[in-house]
């Protein structure tokens, strides 16, 4: 029963009015925070035509490596800088709001034009990062921004034994007096290196960066305007500027060659094995199994190296996936096997299904539970049905197939006739003989049988057999 209201009307007004005055007073006071990635650079170290951003770990763009570290804090208020070949990385993430940086003219500069567009979407803090981190993570970000809550300029610090062209920290005491480039940095001015360098990620107040940048040179040895003078200028003018220091953590360093490129991927790879062995999944020849940092394994899943899976690949609990194999954009449901030298790409795998050995899956193929594709099958936009069998040697495009059908082997489905693509429909518990090719469009019906050689071209109704083959003869042999 509804309790009696104690509020009269005037009351409950002003009871409104005060929580509406605690909502604006919240959306004066509290920062409205974005992320934005600088991702303009060419990487001439790379020696590709690809712009660095785009270089791939574990079948991924770095970019979205650094990406999937933003999103849980930011959600969608990540934006990107682009400017080297920025058509193709606008084409490879076109959700994320992009500012272009026509001349490269370094990271000061970046931020410079990137500066109208988030104060005009009314963001008053900002992280900055660097887009070629991608061993950067979602706990990292948490703990810098947890130190840096309240600075006006706070950056984030590691320790290398060889800081090599990273940006130099000058401090005096625990104060930090300014970032210097390694190009740029004088012993005689500065003193002694210490090791700790410039991580590449900032968060700032974007009043405090606004009224900075006006002074921003570029007079150094690359003519570039650098975000790091933004501290310099912030000590001068007695902002709180904090640099928050991580250690040798190596989610901030980035990639600037092949070779480091490599290096990155290969620790990319052995985390990601660690987290999902700790996770309680089974993984055999673990050294030669490659996971991507997008895909997701369940605990009781067992898998056998040497095996890639990638993209937002999902194996469910009680899945194995055998050697030799490589997943994209898949899944792959409990109690579902995928044996040895198999290739699945967009596909659906169901509970208890069968895979291989030597099957290829496509984009759009479908296996619904209990069903069975076998060695040398390829799938493709093609939906099996429950307990439907393909085991041997058969192509299937386009194509429904109903529960507890079996393809004989050798069927094909002939479904493009030159320009366009039609489709095959096979209906429950009908059997396909071997070496047949269904003509689409064409439709089996439930139950029917179509004669092992035929060449189908024509419907093939419920219940009946549809045979379409020269009647054999025999003929004298000739002798040689």
């Amino acid at each position: 029963m509804a309790l009696p209201c104690r509020f009269s009307g005037k009351r409950l007004l002003h009871c409104v009015k005060f929580f509406r005055f605690c909502a604006e007073m919240k959306e004066i006071l509290m920062p409205k925070n974005a992320a934005l990635i600088l991702a303009a650079g060419k990487g001439t170290r790379m020696h590709s035509d690809k712009p660095k951003v785009l270089q791939t770990l574990l079948g991924e763009p770095m970019l979205a490596c650094v990406l999937e570290a933003l999103r849980p804090v930011f959600a969608e208020d990540v934006w990107l800088v682009a400017g080297h070949r920025a058509e193709m990385v606008r084409a490879a993430f076109p959700e994320v709001p992009c500012v272009l940086q026509e001349q490269q003219l370094g990271t000061g500069h970046a931020l410079m034009q990137a500066l109208p567009a988030l104060t005009k979407a009314g963001y008053t803090h900002l992280l900055i990062v660097n887009g070629d981190a991608p061993l950067l993570s979602e706990g990292l970000v948490r703990q810098f921004l947890a130190e840096a809550v309240g600075a006006d300029l706070a950056f984030a610090t590691i320790d290398l034994d060889s800081p090599g062209a990273y940006g130099r920290v000058v401090r005096e005491g625990d104060d930090v007096r300014a970032i210097v480039e390694a190009k740029d940095y004088d012993p005689a001015l500065y003193g002694p290196p210490t090791g700790e360098v410039n991580a590449g990620m900032y968060y700032c107040a974007l009043d405090a960066v606004e009224s900075l940048l006006p002074r921003l040179g570029n007079a150094n040895k690359s003519g570039e305007y650098y975000i790091t003078d933004l501290i310099g200028l912030a000590v001068a003018e007695k902002y709180d500027v904090q640099g928050v220091r991580c250690g040798r953590d190596d989610g901030l360093m980035g990639v600037n060659s092949p070779l480091e490129l490599e290096r990155m991927e290969e620790t990319l790879r052995e985390r990601r094995v660690h987290d999902l062995l700790a996770a309680g999944v089974i993984i055999h020849a673990a050294g030669s199994v490659r996971v991507g940092p997008l895909a997701h394994v369940e605990a009781g899943v067992e898998i056998t190296g040497p095996c890639e899976i990638y993209g937002r690949s999902r194996i469910l609990r009680g899945a194995s996936i055998a050697s030799h194999c490589v997943l994209r954009d898949s899944v792959v449901s409990s109690g579902a096997r995928v044996h040895s030298f198999s290739h699945l790409e967009g596909a659906e795998v169901g509970e208890g299904a069968l895979v291989g050995p030597y099957a290829r899956l496509r984009p759009g193929a479908v296996l619904e539970a209990q069903s069975h594709v076998g060695n040398f099958v390829e799938l493709k936009k093609t939906r099996l049905g429950q307990g439907a069998k393909a085991n041997h040697l058969s192509y299937l495009g386009d194509a429904e197939i109903g529960a507890g059908s079996n393809i004989g082997a050798g069927t094909i489905t002939c479904n493009y006739d030159g320009k366009n693509k039609h489709l095959t429909q096979i209906g429950r518990r009908a059997f396909i003989g071997s070496n047949t090719a269904l003509v689409a469009p064409v439709s089996v019906g439930d139950e029917a049988l179509v004669g092992a050689g035929s060449v189908i071209t024509r419907d093939v109704p419920a219940g009946e057999l549809g045979i379409a083959r020269e009647k054999q003869k025999n003929l004298p042999r000739r002798k040689s």
